[in-house]
């Protein structure tokens, strides 16, 4: 990984696209209202919902983990943006780590148990990617271990994995509605939200509030369409507390830790500093500001910082969203005070039950219809990693072998994978681990073309 190591001026290039640099303040006024409109493009109420959907969460603990991902969104922003990178990156939630977290906590039994082995296994993960940013080797090891054509096949995986969880459980077997309802509500609010993007291209710049509403646009459409039919509960809410306070660990949650579930998220966290390198790297290019080792070094730093955070929050890990670098470009503002509000409006609404509650209430099906579309995105990113990769005879076979496993292992059947030896369940019962692992090894292994 190269990066531009001479750049140390703090009086950086202005860039005919910024009218407010990193370092530049804003007024209080401006900081909210443009902190506010990131909050809204990132949807970080997305990833918790669907944990906690997947996993099978009573509804006060799904309320309970979205208030968690918000707090710990919301200071891990904080703590990118004022203490380590100091460069204007809000952290959210990462798709990525979905499959592992399912597959860790069916693996450990579920419940309680299975939570805990979560936890356990995101907290040491944590702690070494904080150790790994103090002793600057992250770039030795993702040059070593996941250069782009192995990083781009397990973003792709991860995707195609989780594919069929949206499409079959989200969608086909969400509860509350017949399966007729769920289809009408999966293509109402995958419809309302391919409708604003197309609305958002049309229209260029002028046209990005559609982009930047279209994700709350498809739920607020898909909401509204089950209103209509009857499948729409909003009971939490009148029950739920205006404030709560978020759990703490060791008080609320304990840690569990299980060396096949640690090995599994190392791997992811490797997967997820290799993603968000690559926001890193979009927000530089929009702020006209070259990264250094020392910002990259930092970053990690920053990013294990987050990641604990979100684990002692009991919540799932942090990363990046490169989602905000385009609201940069378009804005023009690029003042680190804006991201301290983004932090300051995450942990407001982690401290509201009755936001949580809201956003627990809404149909499965409606959630199914974007999740559907962001696995296809997410799949699509790992094929964007591989783009400026030659496809050669090795290459082919790092791609489709590890595709050939996921597929193989999300539709193996239960009662064949249940007769197998314990670890080899753990092992095949993570598509996205297997895959992984699969990619590293092909491409160590196998000759490259001369």
């Amino acid at each position: 990984m190269e990066t531009q190591a001479n750049v140390q001026d703090q009086a950086p290039l202005k860039s005919q696209l910024l009218t407010v640099l990193p370092d530049e303040k804003v007024s209080f006024g401006k900081s909210i209202i443009l902190g506010f409109q990131h909050v809204l493009a990132m949807d970080v109420y997305v990833v918790p919902f669907l944990i906690a959907m997947l996993i099978g969460l009573q509804p006060n603990q799904s309320s309970a983990l979205i208030q968690s991902t918000f707090i710990a969104a919301g200071l891990a922003t904080i703590v990118q943006t004022y203490f380590c990178m100091k460069l204007p990156i809000a952290q959210g939630p990462s798709y990525v780590p979905l499959g592992a977290i399912v597959s860790i906590y069916a693996a450990s039994g579920g419940g309680e148990l299975g939570w805990s082995s979560v936890l356990g296994a995101s907290l040491i993960g944590a702690i070494l990617v904080i150790i790994l940013g103090y002793v600057g080797i992250f770039n030795k090891i993702v040059k070593n271990f996941i250069p782009p054509i192995v990083g781009g096949t397990i973003i792709f995986i991860v995707g195609l994995s989780l594919l069929p969880v949206a499409i079959r459980d989200n969608i086909y077997g969400a509860s509350g509605a017949s399966i007729n309802q769920n289809v009408l509500l999966a293509l109402i609010s995958a419809g309302t939200l391919l409708l604003f993007v197309i609305l958002g291209s049309m229209f260029r710049n002028k046209g990005s509030i559609f982009r930047i509403i279209s994700v709350m646009m498809a739920l607020v459409v898909g909401c509204i369409a089950a209103n209509m039919m009857g499948v729409l509960d909003f009971s939490a809410i009148s029950k739920a507390n205006w404030f709560s306070m978020p759990r703490i660990a060791f008080v609320d949650f304990g840690f569990s830790f299980n060396f096949s579930a640690i090995i599994t998220m190392v791997i992811i966290y490797l997967v997820l500093l290799a993603e968000t390198t690559g926001t890193w790297f979009a927000v530089s290019n929009v702020i006209n500001k070259p990264l250094t080792d020392e910002h990259i070094n930092k970053g990690v730093i920053g990013e294990g910082i987050g990641c604990l955070i979100a684990s002692a929050l009991g919540s799932t890990p942090v990363t990046g969203y490169s989602t905000n670098a385009g609201i940069i470009s378009i804005t023009g503002v690029a003042s680190r005070r804006v991201f301290l509000a983004v932090g300051g409006w995450f942990v407001l609404f982690g401290c509201s039950g009755k936001l949580a509650a809201l956003i627990s209430s809404i149909p499965s099906a409606v959630i199914g219809g974007v999740f559907a579309i962001v696995c296809g995105i997410i799949a699509i990113n790992g094929v964007q990693v591989m783009k400026n990769v030659t496809i050669g005879e090795k290459e082919m076979y790092i791609i489709a072998i590890p595709m050939i496993i996921t597929l193989a292992l999300v539709l193996i059947p239960g009662d064949y994978l249940h007769s197998l030896p314990s670890f080899v369940q753990y092992l095949l019962g993570s598509p996205i681990l297997a895959a992984s692992l699969a990619a590293i090894l092909l491409n160590k292994l196998l000759p490259s073309s001369k």
